[in-house]
């Protein structure tokens, strides 16, 4: 089995899909709500995701160490390839309890510190994100069909960018990146569906002044990059996942273009 081939990417698609089911049989629920050690909650939600995809990812044929965000200390560290799963079981947590439907499952596959397949899926939605290097990036629609997705491109000179932004992560910082941007309309948006809404070109910019961690953003970057856009970071370096051992990735603008 090829590192990103068609066969690897399906599994992984459908590995998701199953923690998604998972989610959705607590969302059609009441459930309870934990704080972890840093006050992000946690639902049962994420416990029974994480399950799934771990065990669903040990039975593949390819075998890579496991950094999931509700197993941080059971990872060992990237192969000797640099090669490792970096998983996110369920993204947008405070959007899942609010019942806003825009939460995800986020599986990617990082070598050498770059994504090289992502799955995203939206379980409430029914649409799904896929990426392979070399293969392209679609979005899944709720029958299952496949459709190829590209960034829209830079404005033209003089029209609105699109920007898109955190629904539950407002930034100060944020004013004054946009009144540089320019002209430009605000279009608000929970979890890693961001990234994916900037890949299937109907957004143009979206810029994190704020916290994130790996398992929030490898997945989709890796739809981004497939789809034509950049993830980059403020100094204009693409947004590495090299050291996993440094959990937050710094601040960063995804663009379209």
């Amino acid at each position: 089995m090829a590192l990103t081939d068609q066969a690897l990417l399906d599994a992984v698609e459908r590995i998701a899909r199953e923690a998604g089911e998972a989610i959705m049989c607590v969302y059609a629920r009441d459930f309870s709500v934990e704080k972890k050690a840093d006050n992000s909650p946690l639902t049962e939600a994420d416990k029974a995701a994480h399950h799934i995809i771990v065990r669903g990812l040990q039975a593949l044929p390819v075998q890579f160490p496991i950094l999931s965000e509700e197993d941080i200390e059971g990872f060992t560290g990237a192969d000797a390839e640099g090669r490792y799963w970096l998983v996110d079981p369920l993204d947008g947590t405070k959007e899942f309890i609010k019942r806003n439907d825009e939460f995800t499952v986020n599986i990617a596959l990082i070598e050498n510190g770059k994504p090289v397949l992502g799955v995203v899926t939206a379980p409430a939605l029914g649409v799904g994100y896929v990426a392979a290097q070399g293969l392209g990036a679609f979005k899944v629609e709720p029958n299952g069909e496949r459709k190829a997705i590209a960034v829209a491109g830079k404005p033209k000179p003089g029209a609105s960018w699109r920007v898109v932004g955190s629904r539950s992560h407002p930034s100060p910082d944020l004013a004054a990146w946009l009144e540089k941007l320019g002209e430009h309309t605000m279009l608000p948006m929970g979890s890693s569906l961001k990234l994916c809404i900037i890949a299937e070109g109907f957004a143009d910019a979206y810029p994190r002044l704020g916290p994130t961690c790996l398992w929030d953003t490898g997945a989709a970057h890796a739809v981004v990059l497939e789809a034509g856009g950049r993830v980059e970071t403020l100094e204009g370096t693409a947004l590495s996942y090299a050291n996993p051992s440094e959990k937050l990735n710094p601040f960063f603008v995804v663009w379209g273009h």
